[in-house]
Protein backbone atom coordinates (compact mmCIF):
# COMPACT_ATOMS: atom_id res chain seq x y z
CA UNK A 1 0.00 0.00 0.00
CA UNK A 2 1.25 3.40 -1.17
CA UNK A 3 1.49 6.09 1.72
CA UNK A 4 1.08 9.77 1.14
CA UNK A 5 4.77 9.90 2.64
CA UNK A 6 5.55 7.41 -0.80
CA UNK A 7 3.99 9.70 -2.26
CA UNK A 8 6.01 12.63 -1.53
CA UNK A 9 9.42 10.81 -1.31
CA UNK A 10 8.62 10.08 -5.11
CA UNK A 11 7.70 13.70 -5.61
CA UNK A 12 10.31 15.45 -4.23
CA UNK A 13 12.92 13.00 -5.62
CA UNK A 14 12.01 12.99 -9.12
CA UNK A 15 11.20 16.92 -9.19
CA UNK A 16 14.68 17.42 -7.42
CA UNK A 17 15.99 15.55 -10.31
CA UNK A 18 14.33 17.62 -12.79
CA UNK A 19 15.02 21.24 -11.00
CA UNK A 20 19.18 19.57 -11.43
CA UNK A 21 18.67 19.31 -15.47
CA UNK A 22 17.75 23.07 -15.30
CA UNK A 23 21.43 24.10 -14.64
CA UNK A 24 20.66 27.36 -13.38
CA UNK A 25 23.92 28.58 -11.14
CA UNK A 26 21.67 30.36 -8.90
CA UNK A 27 19.20 27.56 -7.43
CA UNK A 28 22.67 24.94 -7.76
CA UNK A 29 23.86 27.10 -5.29
CA UNK A 30 20.95 27.63 -2.87
CA UNK A 31 20.32 23.44 -3.07
CA UNK A 32 23.85 23.59 -1.81
CA UNK A 33 23.97 26.00 0.67
CA UNK A 34 20.63 24.28 1.95
CA UNK A 35 22.26 20.72 2.27
CA UNK A 36 25.68 22.47 3.85
CA UNK A 37 23.19 24.08 6.51
CA UNK A 38 22.52 20.71 8.01
CA UNK A 39 26.15 19.00 8.37
CA UNK A 40 27.26 19.54 11.84
CA UNK A 41 29.51 22.58 12.31
CA UNK A 42 28.83 24.34 16.07
CA UNK A 43 25.59 22.34 16.12
CA UNK A 44 25.67 18.36 15.28
CA UNK A 45 23.00 18.16 11.94
CA UNK A 46 21.12 15.67 14.34
CA UNK A 47 20.26 18.92 16.06
CA UNK A 48 19.87 20.83 12.98
CA UNK A 49 17.24 18.49 11.91
CA UNK A 50 15.51 19.14 14.43
CA UNK A 51 15.69 22.91 14.90
CA UNK A 52 14.27 22.51 11.04
CA UNK A 53 11.47 20.92 11.70
CA UNK A 54 10.50 23.63 14.28
CA UNK A 55 11.17 26.44 12.02
CA UNK A 56 9.07 23.98 8.88
CA UNK A 57 6.15 23.99 11.51
CA UNK A 58 6.05 27.19 12.31
CA UNK A 59 6.02 28.67 8.72
CA UNK A 60 3.64 25.89 7.42
CA UNK A 61 5.22 23.71 5.01
CA UNK A 62 4.04 20.58 5.72
CA UNK A 63 6.53 19.49 2.41
CA UNK A 64 9.20 20.69 4.95
CA UNK A 65 7.67 18.87 7.82
CA UNK A 66 7.19 15.37 6.24
CA UNK A 67 11.19 16.12 4.99
CA UNK A 68 12.62 16.91 8.67
CA UNK A 69 10.25 14.75 10.58
CA UNK A 70 11.78 11.66 8.37
CA UNK A 71 15.53 12.83 8.56
CA UNK A 72 14.71 13.35 12.62
CA UNK A 73 13.57 9.94 12.67
CA UNK A 74 16.66 8.53 10.86
CA UNK A 75 18.49 10.94 13.21
CA UNK A 76 17.22 8.63 16.18
CA UNK A 77 15.16 11.31 18.13
CA UNK A 78 12.42 9.80 20.22
CA UNK A 79 8.57 10.66 20.02
CA UNK A 80 8.86 12.53 23.33
CA UNK A 81 11.70 14.34 21.81
CA UNK A 82 9.81 15.73 18.83
CA UNK A 83 6.29 16.44 20.39
CA UNK A 84 8.29 18.60 22.72
CA UNK A 85 9.74 20.54 19.90
CA UNK A 86 6.98 20.59 18.09
CA UNK A 87 5.15 22.40 21.30
CA UNK A 88 7.98 25.08 20.77
CA UNK A 89 6.82 25.54 17.63
CA UNK A 90 3.38 25.81 18.57
CA UNK A 91 4.33 28.38 21.12
CA UNK A 92 5.86 29.96 19.05
CA UNK A 93 3.33 29.83 15.35
CA UNK A 94 0.52 30.28 17.37
CA UNK A 95 -3.17 28.31 16.78
CA UNK A 96 -2.46 28.69 13.22
CA UNK A 97 0.31 25.93 13.34
CA UNK A 98 -2.39 23.49 15.07
CA UNK A 99 -3.31 21.89 11.40
CA UNK A 100 0.31 21.57 10.68
CA UNK A 101 0.71 19.77 13.85
CA UNK A 102 -1.47 17.79 13.08
CA UNK A 103 0.02 16.80 9.86
CA UNK A 104 3.15 16.36 11.87
CA UNK A 105 1.60 14.02 14.02
CA UNK A 106 0.25 11.83 10.88
CA UNK A 107 3.59 12.05 9.42
CA UNK A 108 5.54 11.03 12.32
CA UNK A 109 2.65 8.19 12.72
CA UNK A 110 3.56 7.24 9.22
CA UNK A 111 7.48 6.90 9.82
CA UNK A 112 7.04 5.06 13.14
CA UNK A 113 4.81 2.14 11.04
CA UNK A 114 7.66 1.82 8.46
CA UNK A 115 9.84 0.99 10.97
Amino acid sequence: MTTRLDEFRAYRERMNARIAEIDHLGIKRFFSLDSGAYRDGALDGRTKELLGLVASTVLRCNDCIDYHLDQCVKAGWSDEEIYDALNVALIVGGSIVIPHLRHAVETLDLLRAEQ
